[in-house]
């Protein structure tokens, strides 16, 4: 492996600039759209689940509530699903110069870090204006998202490197994602939920990372996986995590001496 020395920050830095430029690029609200997609989910999700179906009345600040669960699973989505093109969209370049080529996965990860950054902006404005006020737990969150930030990277070191050869990887993935969006207690509060339907949600590891999220950064009537569950049971988010990370390098590490060939 060859570490992130002073050239390969700097083809980093370049990637991640020309990558967050040209996805915007002839757009007319150009960066804008990184927070305005989030938020057009969250308004509609928040009108239909409380003018309709009368959901997340009883949760203390569910706007901010729904909003950060909105803002994690786009992060999450936005990560996996770049990522997953990103070896075969860097084509040219890795066939032309001698880079690492785990480099173009870091590369669109961070790209979605930054519109992650954006969105947390919008996120702390309605804050705010929700009647929340800044207190010591807000610095746990970015602790948080650096842990989902881990296992996007990791899902999409393998989706990636499998993409090379299958291109249907996309498509089951965004399947996979479809599901995953109602299996990760994004639109209803987890509190609702009998104690042993709360134990199977948490088999997702997202779940955790999200439930955690909003403990912090919106109400401690969140549920969470510490605050329910003890012994063992608590480390199986972070051990699915070490598992998948470990694969996942193991995975792309092998396949990526046949990137330049099947790309």
């Amino acid at each position: 492996m060859r570490y992130l020395n002073k050239r390969n920050r700097a083809i980093l830095r370049e990637m991640v600039s020309t990558d967050f430029k040209v996805r915007y690029q002839g757009s007319a609200l150009g960066y804008l759209w990184s927070v305005l997609k989030p938020l057009f989910l969250f308004a509609i999700l928040y009108f239909v689940l409380t003018a309709v179906f009368g959901i997340g009345k009883s949760i203390p600040h569910y706007p901010v509530y729904l909003l950060l669960g909105v803002v994690a699973w786009n992060f999450f989505t936005e990560a996996t699903v770049v990522g997953a093109s990103s070896v075969v969209s860097h084509g040219d370049l890795i066939r032309k110069i001698s880079i690492p080529r785990y480099l173009v996965v870091i590369a669109s990860s961070v790209s979605a870090l930054i519109n992650l950054a954006l969105s947390l902006l919008v996120v702390v404005i309605l804050a705010l204006f929700n009647g929340l006020r800044p207190e010591v737990g807000w610095l746990m969150v970015p602790v948080i998202f650096l842990e989902l930030f881990v296992f996007a990277v990791a899902i999409a070191f393998i989706l990636s490197a499998a993409y090379v050869k299958y291109r249907d990887v996309s498509y089951i993935w965004e399947i996979i994602l479809q599901a995953g969006f109602y299996a990760s207690a994004i639109l209803f509060p987890l509190q609702k939920v009998s104690p042993e339907g709360q134990k199977w949600f948490f088999l997702n590891p997202i779940v955790q990372m999200i439930q955690d999220i909003r403990y912090f950064g919106a109400t401690h009537e969140s549920v969470t996986l510490w605050s329910k569950f003890h012994g063992l049971y608590m480390l199986y988010p972070f051990v699915v995590i070490l598992m998948v990370s470990c694969i996942a390098w193991v995975y792309f590490k092998k396949q990526s001496k046949f990137f330049a060939e099947n790309i």
